[in-house]
């Protein structure tokens, strides 16, 4: 039988999944293709409604090699594993003549742990484990949740938390589930054999396509011991997150609660000297962590120094002691042993790690100030340690041994896909060197004609905005712009301070106009009545900018208060930004100006969503238009028909919006 070609299967794909063949998704599953078959880096730019996850799964079913495929978000996530893989496997077993297998893989935490639910979690407070279905009360919410839960691993397949509908809260979550540290393992656990996570694991094995997360990713990467099964493929999607999931991956944090919870659970096992030592030790830190003042450090304070050495090595000691006692009296010992070991280990890693001073380690302290004005506690400080840039890391552990596809609607910053292969580790494209691996970038374009589709309005006359500053002037332009959508509009405000004070504002000016804030509800209860009210306006911070997904009139307003470069203040941007500097490079544009280039593309990638869409992106903030840096940031979005004319905008969205009302009063 002939080998199908690329386009057959493709074609067979799109049909099955109720698609329409774009030449956008057929340039991107041929580029993919070339890239496995030639063992090469590929990143690619894909619109929105390019269909890009067909353009590398076809590629990649149709090669036969072991496929990761890591997103970002859960809702994508689910769309591969429920909709396109299922689709596309069967779409293609009649032209491949198999049927690849699939499986989805998450961290151990993911899963309900059984010996956790069965057996107790153990508690802080009292030797021995503690059953949190005796002790919450079933008319409370945590009662009825971990109630719920202990009904729903009975019939779970897959004990994977993102099953269960309505979810569950975090602090009910924690009662049955288990980090990695944690566990038991399969062989020493009396549930072994029934663990969902270890099942996962099997099943992930024996896939030909393997579907996680930029998280297990990143530990896979990060850590050393694997926990993806090994494969010749890996696709990231959604790879404009990657950088900060990986960042947050090895993110180290140390804070007096996290502290004195190790000194509790360390009590139980410990000997008296070594479980004093760390009790003085952590009294230490608590006293220091009163004291400081936020901000970064780049020389670690001698006082706090000492501290964090005392707290090393007082860590060090308990886990000697537990890792030699033995106690029976203890009910259930290897569970209580195994969350000491992880409490302890995790202290003593982050302290170790910043006393160790590595030159490419940021550290800073932060203090969070409790909601509704109270009196602030230390309980809300944080010391905080993170890498100066994780582009060698990735540069190492990524490109090695495997083809790597990066795609994402918005790779392309300034023109050129060079910046964001920095950040990922890669040379400039084209460039040879034994220790740059090499990649090529193709941006596949969009099916949406931009110019014809949407505007791109930067207000020009607005003052200049200054930090935190009172915008008088933008709020009024921002009520003009709601007024000639009809609502409609997307506020995206870069900072949560600045979203509240216009929606404050901006409800009192124009109350014909219902405001949905961030915050108020869930982000999916807001999304779902933004969508269902033409009317209505959200308005939000940073979340926002990417994880909105609303076609159609209900959307044709996308307001961003100011460009959203990252604050001064931001100790890991600025010491990254330094970084640059100090080598000669202009830190602004690699680090300031391609965060801001990077968010405003996906924020302007909330206006259209359909071939049917229309709308005006408004940029109230006229640096975009007067700044030397303002080309390289419109170079990153869409390319909209572009005015600076106030008058123009408002005739625009006042012409769409009688549009669209005419349509839904037809469809009335």
């Amino acid at each position: 039988m002939t080998k199908p070609s690329l386009p057959e299967l493709l074609h067979a794909a799109v049909t099955a999944v109720g698609g329409t063949e774009r030449p956008g998704q057929v340039t991107m599953a041929e580029a993919v293709a070339e890239a496995i078959d030639d063992a090469s880096h590929l990143l690619v730019q894909a619109g929105t409604g390019t269909g890009k996850s067909l353009g590398y799964l076809v590629p990649a079913l149709a090669q036969g090699e072991r496929v990761v495929v890591a997103t970002a978000t859960l809702a994508l996530q689910r769309q591969l594993v429920e909709r396109d893989l299922p689709r596309t496997v069967e779409a293609l077993h009649p032209l491949l003549r198999r049927r690849p297998e699939f499986a989805m893989l998450k961290g151990r935490s993911n899963y309900v742990c059984l010996h956790r639910l069965h057996e107790g979690v153990p508690q802080d407070e009292e030797e021995g484990l503690f059953d949190q279905f005796e002790a919450a009360a079933p008319t409370s919410k945590l009662g009825q949740d971990l109630l719920r839960l202990r009904d729903w691993a009975d019939e779970t397949e897959t004990g994977d938390r993102d099953d269960l509908t309505p979810g569950v809260s975090d602090r009910a979550w924690s009662q049955v589930s288990v980090s990695s540290r944690e566990c038991l393992g399969a062989t020493k656990c009396a549930y072994g054999a029934e663990c969902f996570a270890e099942m996962a694991r099997e099943r992930a094995k024996l896939a030909e396509v393997v579907v996680t997360n930029h998280a297990l990713l990143a530990i896979d990467a990060i850590e050393g011991a694997p926990v993806l099964p090994q494969h010749e493929v890996l696709i990231v999607d959604e790879a404009h997150e990657l950088v900060s999931r990986v960042t947050g991956v090895a993110t180290g944090e140390l804070t007096p609660g996290q502290v004195n919870r190790a000194v509790r659970r360390a009590a139980k096992l410990a000997d008296e000297k070594a479980a004093d030592q760390l009790q003085t030790a952590a009294e230490g830190f608590e006293r220091l962590m009163e004291l400081a003042l936020p901000g970064r450090l780049e020389e670690i304070p001698e006082d706090l120094g000492y501290a964090l050495m005392a707290l090393r090595d007082a860590c060090r000691t308990v886990i000697s002691a537990i890792g030699s006692t033995r106690d029976k009296s203890v009910q259930d010992e290897d569970a209580v042993r195994k969350q000491a070991l992880a409490s302890v280990e995790s202290v003593h890693d982050v302290a170790e790690r910043i006393t160790d001073g590595s030159e490419w380690d940021v550290v800073w302290y932060e203090r969070h100030e409790p909601r509704g004005g109270a009196a602030y506690r230390h309980s809300g400080a944080s010391l905080r340690v993170a890498p100066m840039s994780v582009s060698g890391l990735l540069g190492e552990k990524l490109f090695s041994d495997r083809s790597v596809v990066l795609t994402s609607a918005t790779l392309k910053l300034g023109g050129d896909f060079n910046g964001v292969g920095a950040s990922l580790g890669l040379g400039p494209e084209g460039t040879e060197g034994e220790d740059l691996p090499q990649w090529k970038g193709v941006d596949v374009g969009s099916p949406f004609d931009y110019p014809r589709q949407g505007i791109l309005y930067v207000a020009k006359h607005l003052a200049r905005p200054a930090r935190d500053g009172d915008r008088a002037d933008m709020l009024d332009e921002l009520t003009e712009l709601i007024q000639a959508a009809g609502g409609r509009t997307l506020g995206l405000f870069s900072s949560m301070r600045a979203a509240q004070l216009a929606a404050e504002e901006l409800r009192s000016r124009i109350p014909e106009f219902p405001i949905l804030l961030q915050g108020e509800e869930t982000l999916g209860e807001l999304i779902k009545n933004f969508a269902a009210d033409p009317k209505t306006c959200l308005f939000g911070t940073l979340s926002l900018w990417q994880g909105v997904d609303v076609p159609g009139p209900s959307c044709q307003l996308v307001v961003m208060d100011k460009i959203p470069f990252p604050r001064p203040d931001d100790p890991l941007m600025s010491a990254r930004q330094k970084a640059v500097e100090e080598a000669g490079g202009n830190g602004f544009m690699a680090v300031a100006a391609t965060h801001a280039a990077l968010l405003m593309a996906q924020g302007a990638g909330r206006l259209v969503r359909a071939t049917g869409d229309r709308g005006v992106v408004a940029v109230l903030d006229q640096r975009l238009a007067t700044a030397r840096y303002g080309s390289y940031l419109k170079a990153s979005l869409p390319d909209f028909w572009f005015t600076t004319d106030r008058n123009q905008a408002r005739k625009s969205l006042a012409a769409i919006d009688a549009t669209a009302r005419q349509a839904e009063g037809e469809a009335d």
